[in-house]
């Protein structure tokens, strides 16, 4: 049986993540950076790519990566989700890099080692709420160009090039390519902003004729590790609120001391704890390669997604009338738990993929 304790190396990366990001993803910064035209943090993203090299911790070290494993990006996700850091990590260096190990050839190869650089950010032009297995359309290829549209892409706004699957093949498109329009849309989580992007044209380079079995392995890996970053959202809106609690005075009495509160945080407490358990086991799955891991990551996400909501409005609600303001980082918690609910599938749709999966269906 796998040990799902974290690791001295585990410890010591989330170490260096946590203080990278305590520097330069403070709340106030994520707040100042919704406001503006420019969602995405790039200094941030350099320093996370770039500096500390992990965009390429799934890429092996041949492609110019660090050959890690799905736990240690799983690590990773946490610290991101603590801070709803507004990076593309999931989206690049998690689902894009996925689809491209599926792929053999030059072309996949090149932008393996071009995403492990940080200097690249590849993204999968499939609709945020796309589950692991689940059909894709809206794009067709004719004589090497594209045409069509898909709405809801993930971080497209931040995207240099973008892996489009089709009924012929895998194909990857320059988003400097004349034929490609990225639209912006109002989205519910402004840290994860989401697009339409429009196909016209569009030139194509081939990366494999067959686009599923690549699309599943990095939805059903995206959806995994998804289950990290909602564990770390759930684990600070969990502390803070404790911390508040106990800050907060009525009736000359810390908040917190009254019974029904601490009733409700120690509800969220055990669903955090069950969280951790979900999203270590599809992590570790994942990295070992395990005829199991379609299953630990359908369980994962049937209960990732819910807690981690609940987290969040618990989180809200308990911080009082200062929590229901712009100006405190709370909401940024509840806008990513509630888009993170239905991004790589809705719990409901992975409960039904696990009945599936362990033969258990509906009558």
């Amino acid at each position: 049986m796998s040990d799902l304790l974290y690791t001295e190396e585990e410890e010591a990366l989330r170490s260096a993540v946590r203080g990278l990001l305590t520097a330069h993803c403070d709340a106030a910064s994520v707040l100042a950076r919704v406001e503006t035209d420019e969602p995405h943090d790039r200094a941030l993203w350099k320093s996370l790519a770039e500096g500390m090299g992990l965009a390429g911790l799934l890429i092996p070290e041949e492609l110019g990566g660090q050959g890690a494993t799905h736990r240690e990006v799983a690590v990773v996700l946490e610290e991101l989700g603590r801070c709803v850091a507004p990076v593309p990590y999931l989206a690049s260096a998690v689902v894009a890099t996925e689809a491209l190990l599926d792929c053999a050839g030059d072309e996949a190869s090149a932008l393996l080692g071009a995403l492990a650089s940080g200097r690249t950010v590849g993204v999968l032009a499939v609709p945020l709420p796309a589950a692991p297995g689940q059909a894709f359309s809206g794009v067709r290829e004719e004589g090497g160009r594209l045409e069509g549209r898909v709405t809801g892409i993930a971080d497209a706004a931040a995207a240099d090039v973008l892996l489009v699957p089709t009924s012929s093949g895998l194909y990857a498109v320059d988003v400097t390519d004349d034929g490609v329009t990225v639209e912006a849309r109002t989205s519910l989580d402004p840290t994860r902003p989401v697009a339409t992007v429009i196909f016209a044209g569009a030139r194509a380079r081939v990366l494999t004729d067959n686009a599923v079995p690549a699309v599943r392995r990095a939805l059903r890996a995206g959806a995994g590790l998804l289950a990290s970053e909602q564990l770390g959202l759930a684990e600070w809106c969990l502390t803070e609120t404790v911390r508040y609690t106990r800050e907060r005075h009525q009736f000359n009495r810390p908040v917190g001391s009254f019974q029904a509160l601490k009733h409700r945080l120690a509800q969220v407490w055990l669903e955090v704890v069950g969280v951790r358990a979900a999203a270590r086991s599809a992590a570790d799955t994942l990295a070992a390669g395990s005829d199991d891991a379609d299953v630990a990551v359908a369980v994962a996400q049937a209960y990732a997604g819910p807690a981690a909501v609940h987290a969040a409005e618990e989180a809200l609600q308990l911080h009082g009338g200062i929590g229901m303001t712009w100006e405190h980082p709370v909401h940024l918690y509840l806008k990513r738990a509630k888009a993170d609910s239905i991004a790589l599938g809705s719990a409901g749709r992975h409960r039904e993929e696990l009945a599936e999966l362990v033969d258990l269906r509906a009558p």
